[in-house]
């Protein structure tokens, strides 16, 4: 009996100080914590696939919700999307232990962590790329060095290179007019993409996201939107093409935010980069073309940036730990602002729109302001004054 009685203790004490294991995971590994997590917190956790990889492995989402499957009513929707290049891993890292952190301080009833599951509707894909990621991995293990060796998906495509170009329209309507939101995609774009983006693309239409980040690897900076510059200069040339989205100012907040809760990407000096703030608007750094973080917010109104979190794309494994405790105040504060910045404050200068969508039939949200053809037009026909439109 005293036997039983130790063995018991021993499990409990286990279960109450055992230690995150901060180690890198393979597929099968990642699909077992994400399952492990969904077993610890059934009550506000969901384990659902929005599609397949070229070699048929699941693009699995964990979602966090206090009603898991369900959309309720001025709920907003919030995404994390990791290792979409999949030699680039700490963000998949990262979303697993905020996954883990999550269920953990939620059951601790953390009142902060508490409020943050029962207000948001949070999803979190720790890889988009999983067989990009067990090349980079099998590499790894054979210490084969290569700064692009699994890089790519299966079919040696870059998946940030591969969503339809909505930047081409956006730029002309702003010259001509037209719309600047919520733009068509192409009759043919399911022939133009990879099963990956595919998924993606069906996953963002399916969810009204009004929040999102894209975690990379390569630089520790936060960048926002756009990502493709009107002149769509390379990399490297001296000249920037700094090119804002009417939200210019909301972008840089969110990026702000995030960067500041950082251990140290606020700092600037970072990879032998200097960045303000620890900030920059895509196209100022280098221009991007069929990007998700600019498919999103033309397409859906999603606001995504795109945060670059390590010099190395393959950090060791005895530098997740650090790695982890300098990013999970920011991953936290960046979910909150759904709440804070874009359902509970609007810009006072701006008037206000409806997104026209049913998941969230129509809530108010920050408005994009018109083309510039359509803002000289109309202030020729208005008498100057002030107030909401």
């Amino acid at each position: 009996m005293s036997d039983l009685v130790s063995i018991f203790l021993h499990l409990l004490l286990f279960k109450l100080v055992a230690p995150v294991t901060f180690r890198h995971h393979r597929y099968d590994d990642l699909v077992r914590m994400l399952y492990k997590v969904h077993n610890e917190c059934p009550h506000i956790t969901r384990v659902y696939s929005i599609g397949r990889s070229v070699k048929g492995r699941h693009l699995y989402v964990l979602e966090f919700s206090d009603y898991p499957g369900i959309h309720e009513p001025l709920e907003p929707e919030v995404k994390y999307v990791g290792n979409m290049h999949g030699n680039e891993v700490l963000g998949r890292e990262l979303l697993l232990q905020l996954s883990e952190f999550l269920c953990e301080e939620f059951r601790n009833r953390n009142q902060r962590i508490v409020r943050l599951v029962e207000d948001t509707r949070i999803h979190i894909m720790p890889s988009m790329n999983p067989d990009g990621y067990e090349v980079a991995a099998a590499a790894q293990e054979r210490d084969i060095s290569g700064y692009l060796v699994g890089r790519n998906n299966a079919n040696g495509v870059d998946l940030n290179r591969n969503f339809p170009d909505l930047n081409t329209y956006i730029y002309y309507n702003e010259k001509n007019g037209g719309p600047n939101h919520h733009l068509p995609l192409p009759d043919n774009w399911k022939s133009q993409v990879e099963p990956e983006t595919q998924a993606v693309i069906q996953w963002i239409r399916s969810f009204n996201f009004v929040l999102s980040a894209n975690l990379h690897g390569g630089a520790v900076v936060a960048n926002y939107p756009y990502d493709k510059s009107l002149g769509h200069r390379v990399r490297g040339f001296r000249r920037t093409a700094n090119t804002p989205t009417p939200d210019d100012k909301l972008f840089q907040k969110l990026a702000k935010i995030y960067s500041y809760a950082h251990g140290w990407m606020h700092q600037g000096w970072n990879c032998g980069d200097y960045f303000p703030d620890g900030i920059t608007n895509g196209a100022s750094w280098y221009s991007l073309s069929k990007g998700m973080q600019d498919f999103n917010y033309l397409h859906t109104n999603c606001f995504e940036i795109t945060l670059e979190l390590s010099c190395d794309k393959f950090p060791l494994q005895g530098e997740l730990q650090r790695e982890w405790l300098g990013n999970r105040e920011a991953l936290i504060q960046f979910l909150e602002q759904v709440n804070f910045q874009l359902k509970r404050s609007t810009p006072q200068a701006a008037p206000k729109r409806r997104i026209p969508n049913s998941g969230h039939r129509g809530r108010v949200l920050p408005k994009k302001v018109q083309p510039r053809a359509a803002r000289k037009k109309e202030t020729m026909m208005k008498q100057p004054q002030r107030g909401p439109a």
